[in-house]
């Protein structure tokens, strides 16, 4: 019987000695997927003929007698709102109705041209709109630890495909924490880049200044491999650099970690907090220098967050407006539209969730006139505190560390308002305003659910946090 590598590595050794072969690897994750997805909800399209034919290149590379690199061969989920040429794109909504993509996104490209399998792409919440997975129009993920429960969101399905090996890595997109909570949550590594460091070209937009590409996998050395494939400045993407600094720390033991003692107050779940003492007990215990340190305007960060994001997002979601591709009431069979501007009304009405319309409608509100100032104005302004208090503390530290999320998964249907569903998020959502690198990576469990560690690091120290994590084998 056919036995799962447990990580990249073990599966690129694997690959070396044939002891199977791309092909079969891949096939076997296929059928994998095709058996459990019922139970899970986590993939919306297989890329199965895409995939084969990668696999069967990789084969007859290793068939004459060539080297493969650390990605070749892999199979690797992708979130459906990344866009993969020739196959439907959902980014979790009706209203891009039977859209195929024309395109790779740069991720894509990048990840073909390492010899990665895309095996195929995965639920999230619609339009990467949630902590939950539980806002798809294709229904909601469940947590492979516990079917009753959300995995996360809104990379939940990516998260879910690592989680329940279906692949063995997977991308993910994180707008304010959309790739560690769900880590988190299902016991995955997950990594946020800083902002600039992985191209957004062929991403669904949802928040442009927040979006970044992110790596899901089983251990931190897959992440990284899977991140250093897809890093990179990419000229259809201008916010993008070229940057790869080398770790300054020599000594693991001159690490310096911040613990923000606003992160630890109210609303932190019990059981979560030992886990993360004694986390921070044992980095103590390796030679790390623990610092208590403070970022005041972090609790400020969830109420900028929920107006900058829903105004971009009422920007970048006015495209949608079926007549140009996607979904449109005035082609329906019953359809009874008389206008151009009742085709808009009802195509976005019907096309778009709750939880859509919910924040075009907030994001409208802080744009218009009389508004503006008042809140997306002030918002900006405290965002770039936000960012002032992170670059003060970083001269005090290398890294912060603090939970992912205030609790572990929470059952599906639990939240009913939105507002108690925005708070998952509220130790995320700073790195995001920050564009600072994150990683989210087990420290044992709460209630018999997983509990995530974060690590942030300074803007542009992408190695740093990775060297962290590896060195003191969280």
């Amino acid at each position: 019987m056919f036995q799962s590598p447990n990580n990249i590595n073990e599966a690129h050794k694997g690959l070396i000695k044939k002891e199977f072969s791309a092909v079969e690897l891949t096939k076997f994750y296929l059928n994998k997927i095709k058996k459990e997805n019922k139970k899970y909800n986590n993939f919306l399209n297989l890329t199965e003929k895409l995939a084969l034919e990668q696999a069967k290149k990789v084969d007859n590379k290793i068939g004459r007698g060539e080297k493969i690199e650390g990605l070749e061969g892999i199979p690797i989920a992708i979130k459906d709102n990344i866009l993969v040429e020739d196959y439907p794109v959902t980014a979790g909504s009706k209203i891009l109705g039977n859209y195929i993509a024309p395109y790779d996104a740069t991720v894509i490209k990048k990840l073909k041209q390492a010899g990665a399998i895309i095996i195929g792409k995965t639920n999230l919440d619609e339009f990467a709109m949630g902590s939950s997975t539980e806002n798809s129009a294709f229904g909601a993920v469940k947590n492979p630890h516990d079917t009753k429960r959300v995995p996360g969101g809104s990379s939940g399905g990516s998260t879910v495909a690592v989680a329940a090996d279906h692949c063995l890595g997977a991308l993910g997109s994180d707008t304010g924490g959309s790739v560690r909570q769900p880590a988190s949550f299902c016991g995955a590594v997950g990594f946020k880049p800083s902002y600039g460091m992985v191209s957004r070209y062929g991403l669904i937009a949802m928040a442009s200044s927040l979006d970044q590409i992110g790596s899901i996998a089983k251990n931190v050395e897959d992440g990284k491999l899977i991140f250093d494939a897809i890093r990179g400045r990419d000229e259809l993407d201008s916010t993008t650099i070229d940057l790869n600094p080398k770790s300054e720390i020599r000594n693991p033991k001159q690490i310096r970690i911040g613990i923000p003692k606003e992160y630890f107050g109210k609303g932190l779940d019990k059981g979560v907090r030992e886990k993360i003492d004694k986390a921070i007990e044992d980095f103590r215990k390796k030679g790390a220098k623990i610092k208590e340190v403070s970022l005041p305007s972090s609790e400020y960060a969830l109420a900028v967050y929920y107006i900058i994001m829903p105004a971009e997002i009422s920007a970048n979601l006015a495209r949608y407006d079926g007549i140009k591709y996607g979904y449109s009431k005035i082609k329906s069979q019953k359809s009874k539209v008389k206008s151009l501007l009742e085709n808009y009304l009802e195509t976005r009405a019907e096309g778009f969730g709750d939880e859509v319309r919910r924040r075009i409608m907030l994001g409208t509100y802080v744009l218009s006139a009389g508004y503006w100032e008042a809140y997306y104005g002030k918002a900006q302004k405290v965002r770039a505190l936000i960012k002032q208090e992170f670059e003060k503390v970083f001269k005090q530290v290398d890294v912060i560390l603090t939970p992912t999320a205030p609790t572990p998964a929470f059952k599906i249907g639990e939240k009913k308002d939105p507002l108690s569903m925005y708070l998952s998020d509220i130790y995320t959502v700073p790195a995001n305003l920050a564009g600072l690198p994150a990683i989210s990576v087990p420290c044992g469990e709460a209630k018999g659910l997983p509990v995530g560690l974060q690590i942030i690091g300074p803007q542009f120290r992408d190695d740093l946090v990775f060297k962290v994590v590896m060195d003191y084998g969280q």
